[in-house]
């Protein structure tokens, strides 16, 4: 048999891989619904069966921490709708649905409003590669969308503090979870933008939160926040949940990265990176050198063969091509220390400008901790003030809520009172 003329040779291992890429783009998150079979599960809490219908099968894998957060497990026979990707197992090459959350006899109108938005902004080209924009190498200045007291801001400050110390980072805060959230994610991002725009330039944004549920991390399934993502003048990175979670703000952003800390990693290039490269250059340059002096050496022998009394012009030559390799040597050496030391320089600055920035937020963060602490309700009973409720914890406003006769709970700062009303006096 005969090798076709410019066919691909795949190793297997790439094969594989590259078809469980295809498969991710063009397919995933998907919904299937079908019968259960072959169900087991394995001592780590992981979950394996079968989804069937009458014409045809797919296996299936369900991780520990999907299964924890179903209210029975399925059993065999079920019919049932599941959420997940396709994917394909390595070292057997066999086709796998990864299951992210399991209903008996249907899904739920979340996931259909998903599916029903996601439908619509891709038919609107918000998802198309050709409208991303490409990231900056060398960021100067990093924007980071996120809550002040999420794990998440922890991860990508740790992460760019390691990566790149020198680089300015600043964090606009939002919730990202709850009634509200979708709202100030999309008034920080367009902060951050507003601050390119007036003079202190970010190079990009991370847009980030830890995992969650499909309803935990339903504000970043918002239109005006995915039209906004789109509409930023700044390229806009989202990190949002673990490795398996999808969300309406990954598609629309220039580059979805897997979690927080992945994000973090994808804008920053780690400056000893950054030192092997310019090490590298140098050499290079060097080398670069070397070999003009190599091929002038050798011009220098073939004009001393030509000479007829060679000893006075070769000694000329020698002398001129000594002076130059002096001067180029020492033209070298200058532009590589100088180079260095700004980089050296450059690192400190930056540095002391990340640190400034970090004790600066401290302690705003810290002021609004005492201003919050300052008005619990407890505060005020350690005053001489009293909380009264009904006998069923309905907070009292009003001598329109009471009778007399009616029992009440009385808090103060160290236990309750229970009382009885023995008379009303409106104000």
């Amino acid at each position: 048999m005969h090798e076709a003329v410019g066919v691909k040779i795949w190793p297997v291992g790439s094969l594989v891989a590259a078809v469980g890429g295809a498969l991710a783009e063009q397919f995933n998150p998907l919904r299937v619904k079908g019968e259960v079979s072959g169900f087991s599960q394995a001592t780590s809490g992981h979950c394996y069966f079968t989804l069937k219908d009458g014409q045809g099968q797919v296996r299936c894998a369900m991780f520990k921490r999907a299964a924890s957060l179903l209210a029975r497990l399925p059993k065999n026979g079920d019919v049932v709708e599941v959420m997940g990707k396709l994917d394909v197992y390595p070292p057997r090459g066999d086709l796998q649905l990864i299951v992210e959350s399991l209903r008996v006899g249907g899904q739920g109108s979340l996931f259909e409003r998903f599916l029903a938005l996601k439908d619509k902004l891709q038919q609107q080209g918000l998802f198309d590669a050709s409208r991303k924009r490409d990231l900056p190498l060398y960021p100067r200045h990093i924007a980071v969308v996120t809550s002040l007291g999420a794990a998440a801001l922890h991860d990508v400050v740790t992460a760019l503090a390691r990566r790149v110390p020198h680089v300015m980072v600043s964090v606009y805060p939002s919730a990202v979870q709850g009634q509200g959230a979708a709202a100030e994610l999309t008034r920080a991002l367009q902060q951050a933008e507003r601050g390119h725009r007036e003079g202190v330039p970010c190079d990009v944004i991370l847009l980030v939160r830890g995992g969650g549920s499909l309803e935990d991390l339903w504000s970043f399934n918002d239109e005006h926040l995915a039209l906004q993502i789109a509409a930023s003048s700044v390229p806009v990175v989202s990190g949002v949940g673990h490795e398996t979670d999808f969300t309406i703000a990954d598609f629309v952003a220039d580059l979805r990265a897997p979690t927080p800390t992945a994000a973090a990693e994808q804008v920053a290039q780690s400056t000893a990176h950054l030192s092997a490269a310019l090490a590298g250059w140098g050499v290079a340059l060097g080398r670069a050198v070397t070999q003009t002096l190599d091929r002038e050496a050798q011009r220098c022998d073939r004009l001393t063969a030509r000479l007829a009394r060679p000893s006075q012009g070769v000694d000329a030559q020698r002398q001129r091509l000594y002076r130059r390799v002096r001067h180029i040597m020492q033209l070298v050496r200058g532009r590589v220390d100088g180079a260095l030391a700004s980089w050296t320089a450059q690192q400190a600055s930056y540095a002391r400008l990340v640190s400034a920035d970090m004790a600066k937020r401290q302690a705003a963060l810290a002021q609004l901790q005492i201003r919050l602490e300052s008005a619990s309700p407890k505060k005020a009973l350690e005053r001489g003030y009293a909380w009264v409720q009904t006998a069923d914890g309905a907070p009292l406003g009003s001598v329109a809520q009471v009778r007399v006769g009616q029992p009440l709970r009385v808090m103060v700062k160290d236990g309750q009172l229970h009382a009885t009303v023995s008379a009303i006096e409106p104000e």
